[in-house]
C-alpha cells in the first residue's frame, strides 16, 4: 500500500516554515508527520497530511512549489529493533532505501515509518511477505 507525501522546496530563511504551516493551517490541513532536510540555501520539506490533494492545491495557489510522491507507510511496534527488522527485510531483498522518517502513533504502542524506495512494488511485496503491517492512506490520515 502506498500513500501520498508532499515534497516542498523552500528557501532556507527565517520564518518560511512558519509561513508554510500557516497556509496549511488556514486551509484546515492537518499535518500528520514531517521531515525537513536543509542546505545553506534551501530545504526540502516532506509532509504527510490528512488531505494531500487539497494541500498541494492550496500550496500551489500560494505560489509554493509542491509535488506528490508515493511512499510506503508501515506500522511498527514501538520497541527496540522494530525499525531494524523492517530495514533488514528491504536489505535482504536488495531494495535501497532513499530516505525514511518516523512518528509515534497517538495510541502509544505503535510507531509509523515512512519509506521512500526505488521500487515501491518490490518493497511492498517484500515487507508484506516479512509480516510487516502496511498502512493505507485512511490508516495514516486518521492516526
Amino acid at each position: 500500500m502506498l500513500i501520498d507525501q508532499i515534497s516542498v522546496f523552500i528557501a532556507n530563511k527565517h520564518g518560511r516554515l512558519a509561513e508554510l504551516t500557516d497556509i496549511l493551517s488556514s486551509a484546515q490541513i492537518d499535518i500528520r508527520a514531517l521531515s525537513i532536510a536543509d542546505t545553506a540555501d534551501f530545504g526540502v520539506l516532506r509532509l504527510i497530511v490528512n488531505d494531500p490533494a487539497k494541500a498541494v492545491e492550496v500550496l500551489k495557489s500560494n505560489n509554493v512549489t509542491a509535488k506528490l510522491t508515493k511512499v510506503i507507510a508501515a506500522r511498527l511496534d514501538d520497541c527496540p529493533g522494530a525499525l531494524a527488522s523492517v530495514l533488514n527485510i528491504l536489505a535482504k531483498a536488495d531494495i535501497p532505501v532513499e530516505y525514511t522518517y518516523a512518528f509515534l502513533s497517538p495510541r502509544g504502542a505503535d510507531a509509523c515509518v515512512i519509506l521512500r524506495v526505488d521500487d515501491n512494488d518490490a518493497a511492498v511485496a517484500a515487507l508484506a511477505a516479512g509480516g510487516v503491517k502496511l498502512l493505507s492512506e485512511t490508516d495514516v490520515y486518521r492516526l
